[in-house]
């Protein structure tokens, strides 16, 4: 009962915060309401890993190369043209001279220098850095082995010209070029601020808007770039409001305080359903379950194996009813290398059996089922699994919760934390796993660029995003062998190899679904278009609301 006054009490607060400053803003045709659910951790190209910082960042940044949504075409930014030489080894691009930061100072190659080198610097620590590997030099810069920044295979030849030589032919690496942590980056700046660059008073971008306002943990105002170089943005103001709790994201949309949410309340979807309002389709990202596979008990392959068959996702789909493909496979449908079958399956028996080849023996202890360790007669210990705030996610554990202890018997205890404090507790377990007050975490992966190495380098052992502490040789030359395969079938029977190693073999994580887009909005609102990134281009949206406020 006290439980339930408290969120009442809570949900009211927060509404009624919404709810009076959006009363102080009158909308109109000029601006957006939109929900970013969260804050985001932060601004810094260099630094994001998460999807809400990227957003933002793709809105306030221009990059050397974009991609023509939903088809997913590389075209032109910031470079106009590019080079590829024949040994594939040599890419030269060729940038505009019109493009200017929001100070007045042009953009120049040696931005895209700067920032590009920024990434591998070990003093950074970007845990994107493994994403450049495969330039010249560049991983044992990143590593520490090489000192001389001359003898990266990064390189601005002069203002309008940018050089990057690869170690070894690359199948995707134009896509890497759109990526938004390698954004161009004013050195001069940074050095200047320090960690507070990207705050509004200091931040520099290029992009089609400006970093106007950041109450953290509240709001972000967007505005217009009047001197950004291509089309100007057809809204003069966003507004980005963080309202974590989807239900009340929800209320403020019905009461036409939002104009936009990208995700919907669980327990409602089945309803919103009917809504001319909704919008679904899949796009290229997974949710997964991770394990610290270096902390005991789940330090045991077969422990991981159990865990993984005892696992019916098409539970969690059907009851999340929002669209989600259920798999197991990390490399989403739609990508070379996905693969229906491989992966473990929903198999009680086979949960069951691997559990008793880990060492530990099914027994009645006081009418109720427990594992106990054969050797030192200890039982099973409870499993604690974490997860970042979210109803969704909520929904999610709490059933895998339940079918642990139904299927397997083990007993699972559930926390959760705030999105910033989560990714600090994820990085601590990376680091120093037996420290942490958890054995599994939730995580979910979109692509960066529309190719399985994106999804499967995530795990490499040099992979700073690979939050569970797992390694294996034989994994990681599977990756790097496929990375320079042209011919598809090859590279997919690759990936196939490896995806066995990471998911049947190893049990290094748990793939739940495919994810879905489940979003809201209105027909007043024009120019959105959902895409296989999950990508939000802000300056391509209108509005022609039927009534304005007044």
């Amino acid at each position: 009962m006290k439980k339930s006054l408290y969120f009442i009490l809570c949900f009211g607060l927060v509404f009624s915060t919404f709810l009076g400053c959006t009363k102080k803003h009158k909308l109109d045709n000029e601006t957006l309401v939109f929900n970013l659910e969260t804050e985001p951790p932060t601004v810094d190209p260099t630094k994001t890993t998460d999807t809400t910082s990227s957003l933002v960042i793709e809105n306030l940044f221009d990059g050397l190369l974009d991609y023509d949504l939903p088809n997913l075409t590389v075209v032109p930014k910031v470079a106009k043209s590019w080079d590829i030489s024949k040994n594939a080894l040599v890419y030269t691009f060729h940038l505009r001279d019109d493009v200017t930061w929001t100070d007045g100072k042009k953009v120049t190659a040696y931005d895209f220098e700067y920032s590009w080198k920024r990434m591998i610097d070990p003093k950074t620590a970007a845990e994107y850095a493994y994403f450049l590997f495969d330039v010249k030099g560049a991983k044992d810069f990143n590593q520490g082995k090489l000192k001389d920044e001359k003898q990266l295979g990064i390189q601005a030849l002069n203002d309008t010209t940018f050089q990057v030589t690869l170690a070894q032919p690359v199948a995707y690496f134009i896509h890497v070029a759109t990526f938004p942590g390698l954004m161009p980056l004013r050195r001069d700046v940074i050095e200047k601020h320090g960690d507070k660059w990207i705050e509004p008073q200091n931040i520099v971008t290029n992009g089609p808007f400006i970093l106007t306002k950041w109450k953290h943990d509240y709001e972000m105002i967007l505005t217009r770039n009047e001197n950004y170089f291509g089309p100007k943005a057809k809204l003069k103001t966003i507004r980005c409001l963080m309202v974590t709790e989807q239900s009340t994201a929800l209320s403020l949309y019905q009461t036409k305080k939002l104009d936009i949410i990208r995700n919907l309340p669980a327990l409602e979807i089945p309803k919103l359903k009917t809504s001319a309002d909704y919008r679904s389709g899949n796009f290229l990202g997974s949710y997964y379950i991770g394990f610290l596979t270096t902390k005991y008990p789940l330090d045991n392959k077969y422990v991981r194996r159990a865990i993984t068959a005892a696992i019916d996702r098409n539970q969690i789909t059907d009851l999340l009813e929002k669209g989600d493909l259920a798999t197991t496979s990390i490399i989403p449908k739609g990508l070379l290398g996905y693969n229906e079958k491989i992966g473990i399956p929903y198999n009680v028996e086979e949960a069951v059996s691997w559990m008793k080849k880990a060492g530990y023996k099914l027994q009645d202890v006081e009418g109720e089922k427990q594992w106990v360790d054969t050797e030192t007669k200890k039982p099973f210990p409870t499993i604690t699994v974490t997860f970042n705030t979210n109803e969704a996610h909520k929904t999610v554990i709490e059933n895998l919760q339940q079918q642990w202890k139904k299927n397997l018997y083990i007993p699972v205890e559930i926390n959760n934390q705030e999105w910033k404090v989560y990714i600090d507790s994820l990085h601590s377990a990376r680091k120093t796993p037996d420290r942490v007050g958890f054995h599994i975490f939730r995580l979910g992966w979109v692509a960066d660029y529309p190719d399985p190495d994106n999804f499967m380098s995530l795990f490499t052992s040099y992979s700073d995003n690979n939050n569970t502490g797992w390694a294996n040789p034989k994994f990681d030359a599977l990756v790097e062998k496929a990375k320079v395969v042209l011919d598809p079938k090859k590279r997919a029977k690759l990936y196939d190899q490896a995806q066995k190693i990471l998911l049947e073999e190893d049990a290094a994580i748990l793939p739940i679904y495919i994810y879905a887009h489940q979003s809201m909005w209105r027909d007043e609102v024009q120019g959105i278009a959902l895409n296989p990134l999950d990508s939000w281009k802000l300056d391509e949206i209108w509005v022609q609301r039927k009534t304005a406020q007044k």
